[in-house]
């Protein structure tokens, strides 16, 4: 995470603490974070411009990673914004780690280019490739979790307790997405097995198809819903549609 601009302190606190345990739940979860230019959940308010946001969310995503490692990784390492719920505390060598890293990145990624190849080519290079990785990133996690067939919960107030136990909350707000597509799941590393990475996210990938007809069937046997799209075409369709309703409902 480090090397990819980020910070892995931070990352384990949005992703491992906040969004692994308060999964789809409005006003803790950052990953459906509420913003002007964007609603993914009921309970969010809907501004005008929410009317257009299935059509340029494409855009957003792509610019997502810019934003996360240049600005929004600062905005919580300064504490200008913070989790709704209790993270862990920086160490020393965490401040060390998140400073000797952003440095770092920003003079391989950034200023050397420049010094190579020129201001606005290094630019370029540098907006085309974090394009390409907040596209494919932003959409893998969309596909997951902001769909028609998940739930979404929110936090009233200061209560921050989920009336379901963990694991029914986690099926319930969780999808897999072409699970039987072999290529989609080398390609995304087994992320398309969403439900089973919520599960069991120690255990590695590979193990995900064998998991996956495991809860399938005790979901049945227990009567609790297992969520999946058969195709991600299927699973995409579902999230411009779910926005798309957001949007202008």
């Amino acid at each position: 995470m480090n090397a990819l601009g980020s910070d892995a302190f931070m990352w384990r606190q949005k992703h491992n603490v906040v969004h692994h345990t308060y999964t789809n739940v409005d006003g803790i979860d950052d990953d459906i974070a509420k913003t002007p230019l964007l609603r993914m959940s009921e309970t969010q308010p809907r501004y005008k411009a929410h009317r257009f946001q299935h059509i340029y969310l494409p855009f957003l995503y792509g610019i997502s990673t810019i934003f996360w490692i240049l600005f929004k990784d600062y905005l919580h390492y300064f504490k200008l914004t913070k989790y709704n719920v209790k993270t862990g505390i920086m160490k020393p060598a965490d401040h060390l780690m998140f400073w000797l890293t952003k440095l770092t990145y920003i003079w391989l990624y950034i200023v050397w280019p420049m010094l190579i190849w020129g201001v606005w080519p290094a630019i370029i290079g540098f907006v085309i490739m974090h394009f390409m990785l907040g596209t494919v990133m932003s959409f893998v996690f969309q596909l997951a979790h902001v769909v028609e067939n998940v739930e979404f919960e929110h936090a009233h107030d200061e209560v921050v307790e989920i009336n379901n136990e963990w694991a029914v909350h986690q099926i319930a707000t969780t999808s897999d997405f072409a699970p039987r597509n072999k290529v989609v799941s080398w390609f995304l590393g087994g992320l398309n097995y969403q439900v089973e990475h919520h599960l069991f996210p120690r255990i590695s990938h590979v193990h995900y198809p064998a998991i996956q007809q495991i809860v399938q069937k005790t979901c049945n046997d227990f009567g609790v819903e297992y969520r999946h799209y058969p195709t991600m075409t299927q699973a995409l369709v579902s999230h411009f549609r779910h926005m798309k309703r957001l949007g202008q409902a």
